[in-house]
């Protein structure tokens, strides 16, 4: 099954965040806890993480800002269906 990645709540009252920079290319295989992306906000900048092993389908662009939720990418699971 497809693990949707989105736009993370890092705050109570943010509502988007800019994704500011991806750490991995399209179809780049990552690992659990891999580095995948850079959010920003006007006072801090977050590392997220993969928080499954595949393969990234990248669906965000760099520099755009997004509302919290949003699907940025989706990892297909190493070795099929899980």
């Amino acid at each position: 099954m497809t693990v949707a990645i989105s736009i993370p709540k890092l705050g109570m009252s943010m509502s988007e965040r800019t994704l500011s920079e991806w750490l991995v290319e399209d179809g780049e295989v990552v690992e659990v806890g891999s580095l995948l992306y850079v959010v920003e906000t006007d006072k801090t900048q977050v590392d997220i993480e993969s928080p499954a092993a595949g393969t990234v389908r990248l669906v965000g662009e760099e520099g755009e800002t997004y509302p919290v939720g949003t699907l940025v990418a989706e990892i297909e699971p190493t070795g099929g269906a899980q």
